[in-house]
């Protein structure tokens, strides 16, 4: 929109002459007529002497001018064109040449005569350079700092030069058909573009080193080297004669008017100002000055206060914004209060436009506090803070800035109030308008981009805190522990919680915002970090929302397990009970228990312990899993099952032990064995009650119990031993007499209990293969022995288990004998027909529990037997000689079997026996003749070493002397070739033995 950013006024008026070009020095106009004179005005008012004007430092003044003094004969053609050089004092005017004079006296410093009938020049400040053109030429001059000048360069163009301009080191020309960019190194041409079809060119250099060309009546911009630049074009609204720059403004000459517009794209219209037959437009340092044919019009600029309060009047906003980067350094303040100002003017503007990410933009330009951005959204709940009292008395503090904005431009106008939000105002429709989707999704930008500044801040605040807490500790004086208890640890450094106040009011309207524009999983993120959220708003929030999955976070980040596992448990609950919900089903799991106790696990055990217990039964692996690479002690979670869980007891101990068998203590192994055995006691119970009980029943526990009883050993056999009944539970009874090593009892259990040979061979089996492992095999083998002991004993063996199991329950004792009732018996060996003979011609004897021979044989042992009306199982025996031939010791077997024992029956025993025991012979017999074979071949090579001949002549020498042997007596080495001196030998050897004594060993 129009404003008005240059004020008009008639400086000079009626001017004896028609004026042809126009300049400025300090306060004065400097005026060149068409009759050849130097005029020079002054203002009407000026008080100062006149030898003391042309001194002063000062600008052109809004105020008439009058003649102070006139130069004759300053040119003899008209004035073409006239620049003062402020930073030099010179005054470089175009006529018939190119002349330089000093000011303010005017004293000719050098007249360019090569520049005769010159149409165009262009001067280089920074570097005292002048360029004009001739013709179709262009000439380089350098001012010497001095009275000359000293001619650098000339260079030729295609046709005559229309207008000139530096462009750093080269020279942009306007020719009549095109723009051309001049090397002054070289005297390369570029081409630009063409120029316009009915304009003249026009170069205009900016400030910023880029060039403003004129193609009729559009303003084209390109850099240095002559590229086109993307920011678009100024359009004339006709071509302009010449354009001025002004920061911000560009001002153009055009045939009816002159025409301000602003320097930045779209480069709208600020301003006309219609002056006919303008033939003039120069630039002063505050001033555009216009001449026309015999007046001067100065176009002054109205204040940039004035300006912004105009613009943002109208709704300019943009254009106000770049103005007040204009304003001077000096009035950062005023700046800094006028650029809030207008940003929250414009996101008012935006937001209510509906325009809501450029809004919050401009409200993150303003640095506005964010709960005033908040309050935009009444629904989004926020916490109380102290810094919301302060946003209440915000926008007085900016309309008190504007006021002072106002003051300091000298402008009466006032800036309209800030929009005040009244809750009671609003309607239901804006409201909507105000929570829908593009509000919120502005705000959450609006939030995030505010939101790592403040989190830093806060986090600082809370580092700093802590390090207050931890020097305060150190100071033990009265005050200082008064003023802790008061200041929570922070001694006298005064922390402003602010910071974190603000970061709690930003995750918390964040955390809804995201809620709302359902984007969950981005609120999952910003809680899973670092975040200040309120915990009562948000978990208000969440619930009403059903967001549950955010409330696990919150309540995890806020360290509330127990609230999280409770709700994440009713979750899954309500998910298995509802089958129809599939959302639910699929999103809450009892793994997600599991995951959720995994870091609590090295610091809240009892709380993995309490829920754990909530997905034992539907997760058990997961869990126990949970519980193991957790750290937390087996003997705490035993506790715990055993007191809040017993069904699951065995459960955790049956993993335990399958996930890692020698992870579980011998506490606890014996803990779950006691608990399958009370449960098999209770079945047991219950069948014998109703007379149902049969000693092959079983049951999943009973076949637990007995494997635990097998496979494991940390448990303690005794204890379990007096806990069962005395005629039932005979194979566990068994095992925990295999594990106290009462080997005969067990077996006997086997065989007249539970009356299966069977069990009792595995068992002989698993105690002679555990024999191999520990190498003692001689020891475990005689397991069979005992085994057919009781086999040929039975009537013997069973009063032996009766009365031995009495007094081995009833004793308590924990002495447990060794290895079977059976001595090993061991037998030299000779030869295969010496072993054979002895065992067909040995008496044949029994093995008595005492390991002695009884003195009876076996005839005698059947007799008796039999007249006790007891049996030997002999078809048991002999299917054990038969298995396990090679277990066996031969001869003790054949002593233990009756004389009536047929040899036949024998022949699957001793077949294999003889074969082996014949194969161990003839194995042996070639060892032995290999051995005796090799004792030979090294006697042979003793001997041929023995037989060794040196021979010894005139000319044999010394190996260590280098001296002839001659009838001295000598010594040979080993190898048979070396032969030395005796005297020499022994002192070689006496010489090593001192080396040896007095020097240390070197190490390598």
């Amino acid at each position: 929109m129009v404003h008005s950013a240059y004020d008009s006024f008639q400086l000079l008026n009626n001017c004896p002459t028609r004026i042809d070009a126009i300049g400025s020095y300090n306060l004065n106009l400097l005026v060149s007529c068409s009759d050849g004179c130097l005029r020079i005005y002054f203002p009407q008012s000026d008080r100062f002497p006149p030898s003391d004007r042309l001194h002063q430092t000062l600008q052109l003044q809004k105020q008439p001018y009058v003649l102070d003094r006139t130069v004759n004969g300053f040119t003899k053609k008209p004035m073409v064109a006239m620049e003062v050089i402020a930073s030099r004092e010179l005054l470089v005017s175009l006529s018939d040449s190119i002349s330089f004079h000093r000011l303010p006296n005017l004293e000719t410093i050098a007249v360019i005569t090569k520049a005769k009938g010159a149409n165009a020049y262009a001067w280089d400040d920074r570097r005292g350079f002048l360029c004009f053109a001739r013709q179709k030429r262009v000439c380089i001059y350098r001012h010497d700092g001095g009275r000359g000048f000293v001619e650098v360069k000339e260079f030729g163009v295609p046709d005559t030069v229309k207008s000139m301009s530096w462009c750093g080191e080269n020279i942009c020309l306007g020719i009549k058909k095109e723009y051309i960019i001049l090397n002054c190194t070289n005297g390369a041409l570029t081409e630009v573009f063409p120029s316009g079809r009915y304009a003249t060119p026009l170069v205009v250099s900016l400030p910023s080193g880029e060039l403003l060309l004129g193609k009729d009546n559009i303003g084209m911009f390109v850099d240095q080297n002559g590229k086109l630049l993307q920011e678009g074009r100024i359009s004339w609204s006709e071509a302009p004669a010449v354009v001025v720059i002004q920061k911000p403004y560009a001002i153009g000459l055009l045939p009816r008017h002159i025409e301000i517009r602003f320097l930045r794209a779209p480069y709208p219209l600020i301003q006309t100002i219609v002056l006919r037959n303008v033939h003039c437009l120069v630039q002063s340092s505050n001033t555009i000055i216009v001449a026309l044919d015999n007046s001067i019009h100065g176009f002054f600029p109205v204040p940039l206060g004035a300006q912004i309060v105009q613009l943002t009047a109208s709704g300019d906003f943009e254009e106000a914004l770049s103005l007040c980067k204009l304003l001077p350094p000096e009035d950062s303040n005023l700046r800094a209060a006028k650029e809030q100002s207008i940003h929250i003017r414009y996101a008012h503007n935006l937001f209510e436009n509906g325009s809501y990410e450029e809004a919050m933009e401009h409200f993150l330009e303003s640095q506005v506090e964010m709960t005033y951005v908040l309050s935009l959204y009444p629904s989004i709940i926020i916490p109380k803070s102290s810094s919301l009292a302060e946003t209440e008395g915000f926008m007085d503090i900016t309309g008190d800035a504007s006021d002072l904005s106002r003051g300091s431009s000298g402008i009466s106008d006032d800036l309209d109030s800030l929009p005040q939000l009244s809750e009671s105002d609003e309607s239901a429709a804006l409201e909507s308008k105000k929570m829908n989707h593009n509000t919120l999704m502005a705000l959450i930008k609006f939030l995030q981009k505010k939101r790592f500044s403040i989190v830093d801040k806060a986090t600082a605040e809370g580092t700093e805190e802590v390090v207050s807490d931890a020097v305060g500790r150190h100071f033990k004086s009265y005050e200082t522990s008064r003023h802790n208890k008061t200041n929570k640890g922070r001694l006298n450094i005064p922390i402003n919680s602010g910071a974190r106040e603000m970061a709690a009011i930003l995750d918390t309207a964040l955390l809804q915002a995201l809620i709302l524009t359902g984007q969950t999983s981005s609120a999952l993120e910003l809680l899973k970090g670092l975040n200040y959220s309120d915990l009562k708003i948000s978990e208000e929030f969440l619930h009403k929302r059903n967001q549950n999955t955010c409330l696990l976070e919150i309540y995890r980040c806020n360290a509330m397990h127990h609230e999280a596992l409770k709700l994440l448990h009713r979750l899954i609950e309500d998910s298995k009970a509802d089958k129809h919900q599939t959302e639910i089903t699929q999103k809450f799991k009892p793994e997600m228990i599991i995951e959720y106790l995994k870091p609590l696990c090295g610091t809240d055990p009892m709380i993995v312990l309490e829920y754990s217990m909530l997905v034992l039964e539907s997760c058990p692996s997961q869990t126990i899993e949970l519980l193991m690479s957790g750290n937390i002690p087996a003997d705490l979670v035993n506790s715990y099952l055993k007191q809040h869980a017993p069904n699951m007891q065995a459960t955790y101990l049956e993993l335990m032990l399958a996930m890692d068998e020698h992870g579980i203590s011998g506490n606890l192994q014996n803990e779950m064995v006691q608990i399958y055995l009370s449960d098999v006691l209770d079945w047991y119970t219950d069948l014998s009650s109703k007379q149902n009980w049969d000693e092959k029943a079983s049951c999943p526990t009973r076949k637990k119990l007995l494997s635990s009883l097998e496979g494991i050993s940390g448990y303690n056999p005794e204890v379990l031993l007096k806990r069962l009944p005395q005629n039932a539970l005979y194979e566990e009874r068994a095992l925990l007499l295999g594990k106290m090593n009462q080997h005969e009892l067990a077996l006997s259990i086997y065989v007249h209990k539970l009356h299966v040979p069977e069990l009792a061979l595995s068992y002989c089996d698993r105690v002679y293969e555990s024999g191999l492992l520990q190498q003692s095999v001689n020891t475990y083998n005689n397991i069979y022995l005992t085994l057919l002991q009781i086999y040929l004993n039975p009537q013997k063996t069973t009063k032996n288990y009766e009365k031995r199991i009495t007094n081995l329950v009833s004793s308590q004792s924990n002495s447990t004998p060794k290895l079977g009732s059976w001595t090993t018996v061991k037998t030299k060996g000779g030869r295969l027909a010496k072993k054979i003979a002895e065992i067909e011609g040995a008496e044949v004897t029994r093995i008595s529990p005492s390991s002695t021979d009884s003195g009876r044989s076996d005839g005698d042992a059947d007799d008796r037997g039999e007249g006790e009306g007891s049996a030997i199982m002999l078809e048991e025996v002999l299917d054990l000689l038969s298995q396990r031939w090679d277990r066996i010791h031969g001869a003790q077997a054949l002593k233990l079997l009756p004389r009536e024992t047929k040899l036949q029956n024998l022949l699957p025993f001793l077949g294999p026996l003889l074969r082996k025991s014949s194969e161990a012979y003839r194995n042996l017999s070639v060892i032995k003749r290999l051995r005796e074979s090799e004792n030979l071949q090294v006697k042979d090579e003793l001997y041929d070493q023995r037989k060794t001949v040196v021979k010894i002549t005139g000319d044999s020498i010394c190996s260590l002397c280098n001296k002839k042997i001659g009838t001295s007596v000598f010594a040979v080495y080993p190898n048979g070739n070396t032969i030395v001196h005796f005297v020499c030998f022994r002192d070689s050897q006496g010489m090593k033995a001192v080396a040896k004594k007095g020097t240390p060993i070197r190490k390598r």
